[in-house]
């Protein structure tokens, strides 16, 4: 633990999107640890190497847990919380959640490229009718357990890049695709937040994020020209994007 005399240093901690695991971070990294940033990725549970631990009861607020575990016990006492993808919901969880029980933890918010959800919304409810209804469609043959990956080149990623991530990819809970999320939206946007949009190819899904972001007060716009999975088609632009947000939370 840090004395009270010292300031805290700030540590990274990273959560994924859907079908994804901590192991989507493996070429980030170490590039921000080399940095002499403490890191920390976290797999929500029922994917990556928790997907044996898919069940009916896991959900959003078991993902939440998930960081907040992960916080508590490093006992990390200054963060930036980046969230990937789907992530973007559990993040603003997590943010309402340490911003009420732990003031002054959370240095900075990340959106990677993520879902930005506003008080009641669900992951799905700024997409499509014909995406919603596709994903439920998906869930059937696990009777609503669960909805499987789709293949990684929706995500920018060609060649090995693709086949790599494909191995990887687990199906994704699905219980928490509708499931609203309650949060104090004040509460969350007093926390510095960044959104890093990825333009080349832009994913569908994410253009009412990435509008949004445009058109509120309060946020830090980043373009990164690369798919939906940075940390995998261009690790090194997404670190020193990452580290340069975090050289601005340093006293």
């Amino acid at each position: 633990m840090t004395s009270k005399s010292e300031s805290p240093q700030t540590a990274f901690v990273l959560v994924h999107g859907a079908w994804h695991g901590a192991w989507c971070w493996r070429r980030l990294l170490p590039l921000l640890r080399g940095a002499g940033v403490e890191t920390h990725a976290v797999t929500l549970t029922g994917v990556g190497e928790r997907a044996h631990l898919l069940s009916p009861a896991v959900d959003l607020h078991t993902h939440i847990q998930d960081v907040c575990g992960l916080i508590e016990a490093e006992e990390l006492q200054r963060i930036v919380l980046v969230g990937h993808s789907y992530a973007g919901v559990v993040v603003t969880g997590v943010a309402d959640r340490l911003q009420r029980d732990h003031p002054g933890l959370l240095a900075h918010l990340v959106y990677l490229d993520a879902a930005l959800p506003y008080p009641g919304d669900s992951w799905s409810s700024h997409q499509s009718q014909e995406t919603r209804q596709a994903r439920i469609d998906a869930s059937k043959p696990s009777g609503g357990l669960s909805f499987p990956p789709p293949d990684a080149s929706v995500f920018g990623l060609e060649g090995a890049d693709r086949d790599w991530v494909n191995r990887r990819q687990t199906p994704q809970p699905f219980r928490l695709y509708q499931q609203p999320l309650d949060f104090d939206g004040a509460r969350v946007a007093a926390v510095p937040r960044t959104f890093i949009d990825c333009t080349s190819p832009a994913l569908p899904t994410i253009a009412p994020a990435r509008q949004r972001a445009r058109s509120e007060p309060g946020w830090q716009v980043l373009e990164l020209a690369t798919g939906h999975d940075p940390m995998v088609s261009e690790p090194r632009k997404l670190a020193d994007m990452l580290l340069g947000i975090h050289r601005g939370t340093q006293p």
